[in-house]
């Protein structure tokens, strides 16, 4: 029956069970609703799996940029006979050696010390005006000051906020809490003799200061000279060095030197610097590693398990027949494996391919090392092996125009296939200029391969919401008509039964 809260009906006049003739007609009409959400559960499987994809190619990436340059392929080891002397860490740029090292003198600051006072807080001054000059290397620094603002503390505060980074001045206690004797420090900002704190001049009568310069021999002649900026001189390799800092970074190139004490007259220490062969060996397996990671992903997404006899279906890899794949395996194959013609002919040391230097290639694409033949290559000639992953001159394109295959191409003399695998896997992420636009003038911005391909099934799942929404829509149009039809079936049969019953009795 059709009552006024909505459409209900039992089944009971015509015998029929309506509710769930319902059922399974809605049921066949929602079939092509259920492939839809098949289809797109299919796409968001095939999303997720670009998606792991794309993270193993960047980990590759990273993998490969650790190799690319000098300073990350190379690793050094540095033997010291003193550590205590100076800290010494080897950078890519380094050469192979050994050194000797003498300290003869630490750089330092310069720092004086006024006369101490009782109470940091009292002011000094007798009346305004009242000055303290100095001078920092070539400049010079006066402060002018007020008597109610003339405290030691006040005078450390403006010193500061007047010179920056080339002084720090501080208030001491030099004494005991019974006893205190604040004292006023000026050191220099750097060290090294250009840095000293000269000229010190004060006519603040509580701020006393007896100003003499040091000696000849950097040696302090006033009390109140605690210190006296001094550079560092050293020896290296018996060669005379100077410099204002305890920073012998520029000395050797590659090697990063920070002195630490001074050593005994005639006594240097040495230190040695040899290839770190088993770090560099970590980051190639790390690189190999990676790579097959990858290419085991490839492998295993190319795979097709055919049906069982007993009926059971086939498997296969979500991106299964697509393109990507084998794009992106060619695409690391030209990036490793497609060398020089003119490089190899011309190589006479046996270092301008991987399989020269035991780095193989399995049928599957996979890499593997030969153990002997890779420990005699990097023994050999360690900066050969490194040039054949180190792009040591930088990339240029010659000004190629975007989306070309020159635009991607390195023109110089050294690319390293480290650096060259690197830029081809940034290749496929992110936008990339096109073709120009005839209206604009501008290169149009396309996707590159994974933005295009995850763009692609991402419009994909919209139109399959698009069309999933459009469908439920006239299913519940049709749920609605069906109910209604059997609701007035059920009333007209009702109807006919009740009249059925009235002739009946009228008849008996």
């Amino acid at each position: 029956m059709v009552n006024s809260s909505g459409i209900s009906f039992s089944g009971l006049a015509s015998g029929l069970d309506t509710q769930a003739i319902v059922k399974q007609l809605l049921a066949l009409e929602r079939i092509p609703i259920q492939l839809l959400e098949t289809k797109k559960q299919t796409a968001q499987k095939k999303l997720d799996k670009l998606g792991d994809f794309g993270a193993k190619l960047k980990d590759l990436q990273s993998k490969a940029d650790n190799l690319a340059t000098t300073d990350g392929f190379y690793a050094w080891a540095v033997q010291s006979s003193d550590p205590s002397v100076a800290t010494i860490n080897a950078t890519g740029g380094a050469q192979s050696g050994v050194h000797t090292l003498e300290v003869l003198e630490l750089a330092a600051v310069d720092r004086w010390a006024f006369d101490a006072v009782i109470d940091p807080s009292t002011d000094l001054a007798t009346a305004d005006g009242q000055q303290l000059v100095f001078e920092v290397g070539t400049t010079q620094y006066s402060l002018t000051i007020n008597q109610s603002q003339s405290s030691l503390n006040e005078i450390a505060s403006a010193i500061e906020d007047m010179v920056g980074d080339d002084v720090n001045a501080e208030v001491i206690n030099a004494g005991t809490a019974g006893n205190p004797k604040y004292r006023l420090v000026l050191s220099s900002g750097q060290p090294g003799e250009d840095n000293r704190i000269a000229n010190i001049v004060t006519d603040i009568p509580g701020l006393g200061l007896t100003y003499t310069p040091p000696d000849a021999n950097g040696d302090p002649t006033s009390a109140n000279n605690l210190t006296v900026g001094s550079n560092a001189l050293v020896l290296v390799d018996d060669l005379p060095v100077e410099r204002t800092t305890n920073d012998l970074s520029d000395v050797f190139e590659g090697l990063e030197i920070n002195l630490l004490s001074t050593t005994e007259v005639g006594q240097p220490i040495t230190f040695s610097i040899d290839p770190d062969k088993e770090s560099m060996r970590e980051n190639i397996d790390a690189f190999i590693s990676s790579y097959n990671d990858v290419l085991g992903f490839i492998n295993t997404q190319s795979s097709f398990t055919p049906a069982e006899e007993d009926g059971e279906a086939g498997t296969a890899g979500e991106l299964f027949g697509d393109p990507i794949l084998s794009r992106v395996r060619s695409t690391l194959n030209r990036a490793l494996f497609y060398a020089n013609v003119e490089d190899v002919a011309n190589d006479t040391q046996g270092y301008s391919t991987l399989s020269l230097v035991g780095i193989k290639q399995g049928n599957d694409g996979t890499l593997s090392i030969d153990e002997t033949r890779f420990d005699e290559k990097i023994a050999e000639n360690i900066h050969l092996f490194a040039d054949l992953f180190v792009d040591s001159d930088g990339f240029d394109n010659g000004d190629a125009e975007p989306n070309t295959e020159e635009f991607y191409t390195d023109t110089t003399a050294d690319s390293g296939l480290a650096a060259t695998l690197s830029r081809e896997i940034d290749r496929m992420f992110g936008t990339y200029d096109g073709p120009i636009d005839s209206d604009t003038g501008d290169h149009i911005v396309l996707d590159a391969l994974f933005d295009l391909k995850e763009d692609t099934i991402r419009d994909s799942m919209k139109r399959f919401d698009s069309q999933i929404e459009t469908m439920e829509r006239r299913l519940e149009g049709f749920e609605r008509n069906l109910v209604l039809r059997f609701a007035r079936l059920e009333e007209l049969m009702a109807a006919l039964n009740a009249q059925g019953a009235a002739l009946s009795n009228a008849f008996a």
